[in-house]
Formats: structure tokens, C-alpha cells, sequence
């Protein structure tokens, strides 16, 4: 990959911080963002300003599932090809594998301007932000997280994702409160201080300091499609069952349920499904099980992609349907019922899920589903 040359980067230094496809995906469409707001694009290419791409370094912090590395490796790929710098960091390789990236990290943590993170609740992230005050600070989404993010800096609350369960008090978490308490210090705007929160979610009421910038997938729509469509109905999985959340056998009963409803044809897989899982839902149902080898706003802009595309309550009722505006696809969504979920389910989680759906623009909302019982 050609670097641009020390004389031609800007003074302003950023670096990101991704975890996920998905995280690197909205770092790319974040970047376009900022060139619209800040500069006129190249115009050999309508991307980045000739010069303006070593502007940010993008550090991939592996995480350890195959699925998940393939996906980064592609977006990685898609990256350089914008012109970003991309370190890939494996991060997660063995028990000296943290402390050996943080202290290769720092020097440029500190040369950064701006910060870069796409998962505010992760624990790697937030040990990262302990190493730096000061800093201009950018969210990007990772789903729907991100709306649970900003509630809980609205409110004050310590950063707990939205489906753990119990106080969050356990010994692990104890030894990392002065870490997490840190972090949010970082997270929290100040007067001098405003943070950034680059989203396609939903947000109604903003904090003080937090200053919303809407993600509405340019990059995706320039880089991607329009896609031919099919006559069929696609499906998407989630991991709600892989994360503790609703039973699995409820979750293969509806799947079966819509999939027959609606005639749909393909099943594109959640990176964190189970092996397992899938094989018995492509055994009980005849889909074609389906493992994108990147993030699904991609697959779908790139095409094909089914007449109507069928999803529980996920990030993806609020992304598709602006990556796939225009083309005539319908998203349509599926609650989660209460009978569907684990006893060992979070107290929140009917209701956060409920607002996914609730919140969802362009979307049709299923209206009834038989009972998998």
C-alpha cells in the first residue's frame, strides 16, 4: 500500500480503535463524513483529499473468533484501498498480549488529536482511554449499543452493556472499576471537551456536550450496488440466543415460522453463531445458511439481495434500510416475545429490544407471528 508522504499529512492526527467488521465499517463512513464536512474530496476519486488519508490510523484490535478475523482482513483491505494506514494488533494472542499492545500503543496515542473508538463498554478500549486526557473523542456505532451508550452518560450510570445481567460486581469487574471509572470520566463531555457520537441509531434526547452526527452509509451507497434483487425473502440471524438472551429452541421455532410465512431462501449468519446452531436451523428449515465475508450493509448494497429481508430486533432495522434506500427492498421485523426469552435473561432486555423495534424508521413491522409453542 503506497503511504502518503510525512510532508503531505495535515497537522491533525487521528487514530481509531475497532473491535468488529462493523466498527471498522462506520470508522470508513465517519472518514467520508469528516472530508464533507471539513474538505472538498479528491475529485479523481470522490474519496479522501489527495494528502488527507495518513490523517488517520486505523488499529485493529483482533479479536480471537475465525469469522470475525475474516471479515476485519477484508474490511482491513477495503481500507488501504481509501488510503488509511491499518495496524493489525493481535491483541488478544496470549496472556502478555494486552499489556505488550498497550505499550506499543501509546506513543501514538499521544501524538493522536482525536481518538476513535467504536465500543465504549469495551474493557481493552477503556484501559486505552486511561493512557490520555485531553483528546477530541469520536464514537462510532457498533450497533445498537451505541443508544444504551449515550443513555448512560445522559444519566451518570456506569457503562454496562444492555444484556448483562446482575450488578456487574463480580471479582473480574471489581478489579477493573478504577479502569471503567476512568473511561467514563474520558467519555463524558466537558465544557472544553465535546464528544462525538457518529450514528445511524436513533437518539432523541442528547446530553449536554454530545454532539450527534448521522451516519447515513455515503460511503456504503458510492462504493456498493445498486444490487439486483431477488423474488425471494433473505433472513437475519442474530446472536441474541449465543448471548444468553432468548432460548434457543424458540429462536429455531420462529425462524422456521417466518421463514415458511414469508418464502424466504437464505439465512445470513450473525458472525457469533454457533456452529451447532446453524446446522440445525439449516436441518429444520432447508434455508441456505449464508456466512458473509463482510459486514451485511455491504452484502446487501453489493447484491444479490431479497425482495424482502426479515430481522428481529437488531442493529440492522435501522442500517439496512438506509444503505439499501432506493432500490425497493422491504425490511421488515420480527419482535421478540417475552415467552422467548431465558430466565437468566437481564431484566432489560424485553424492553431495550422493544425500543430497537419501536424506533426502527422505513421498516415494516410484522404485525402478528404464530407461536412457536
Amino acid at each position: 500500500m503506497p503511504t502518503p508522504s510525512a510532508g503531505s499529512a495535515p497537522h491533525s492526527q487521528a487514530i481509531a480503535f475497532v473491535e468488529s467488521p462493523v466498527q471498522l465499517l462506520n470508522v470508513l463512513e465517519w472518514a467520508r463524513t469528516s472530508v464533507v464536512l471539513d474538505g472538498a474530496a479528491d475529485p479523481r476519486t470522490g474519496g479522501a483529499p489527495a494528502g488527507r488519508a495518513g490523517a488517520l490510523t486505523v488499529v485493529v484490535l483482533s479479536p480471537t473468533d475465525p469469522m470475525s478475523r475474516g471479515q476485519l482482513r477484508r474490511m482491513a483491505d477495503l481500507a488501504r484501498d481509501e488510503g488509511f494506514t491499518v495496524r493489525w494488533e493481535e491483541a488478544r494472542s496470549g496472556a502478555g498480549a494486552p499489556l505488550r499492545t498497550v505499550r506499543q500503543l501509546t506513543p501514538l496515542l499521544r501524538r493522536a488529536d482525536r481518538i476513535v473508538i467504536g465500543d465504549p463498554f469495551s474493557r481493552y478500549v477503556q484501559l486505552l482511554l486511561t493512557l490520555v486526557g485531553g483528546k477530541r473523542l469520536t464514537v462510532v456505532d457498533d450497533g445498537t449499543a451505541t443508544m444504551e451508550f449515550i443513555g448512560q452518560v445522559a444519566r451518570g450510570e456506569r457503562l454496562v452493556r444492555w444484556h448483562r445481567r446482575g450488578s456487574g460486581r463480580g471479582p473480574r469487574e471489581l478489579v477493573l472499576a478504577p479502569v471503567t471509572a476512568a473511561a467514563r470520566r474520558r467519555l463524558t463531555p466537558s465544557a472544553d471537551r465535546p464528544v462525538e457520537v457518529f450514528t445511524s441509531m436513533p437518539v432523541d434526547e442528547v446530553p449536554e456536550g454530545i454532539e450527534v452526527t448521522p451516519n447515513t452509509f455515503e460511503w456504503t451507497k458510492a462504493t456498493f450496488g445498486p444490487p439486483s434483487i431477488t423474488e425471494t425473502a433473505d433472513m437475519v440471524g442474530t446472536s441474541l440466543v449465543e448471548t444468553g438472551v432468548v432460548d434457543v429452541d424458540q429462536y429455531i421455532a420462529a425462524v422456521i415460522s417466518l421463514a415458511r410465512t414469508h418464502n424466504a431462501a437464505r439465512y445470513f449468519a450473525h458472525r457469533r453463531e454457533s456452529v451447532e446452531k446453524l446446522h440445525r436451523l439449516h436441518g429444520d428449515t432447508g434455508l441456505e445458511i449464508v456466512r458473509p465475508d463482510l459486514p451485511l450493509e455491504l452484502i446487501a448494497r453489493r447484491g444479490p439481495i431479497g425482495s424482502t429481508v426479515l430481522s428481529f430486533p437488531s442493529t440492522v432495522v435501522h442500517t439496512l434500510p438506509l444503505a439499501l434506500a432506493g432500490t425497493g427492498v422491504r425490511i421488515a421485523v420480527c419482535d421478540i416475545a417475552p415467552e422467548w426469552l431465558k430466565s437468566s435473561a437481564s431484566p432489560r432486555a424485553q424492553g431495550f429490544l422493544s425500543g430497537v423495534t419501536t424506533t426502527a424508521k422505513d421498516v415494516h413491522r410484522l404485525s402478528r407471528l404464530p407461536s412457536p409453542a
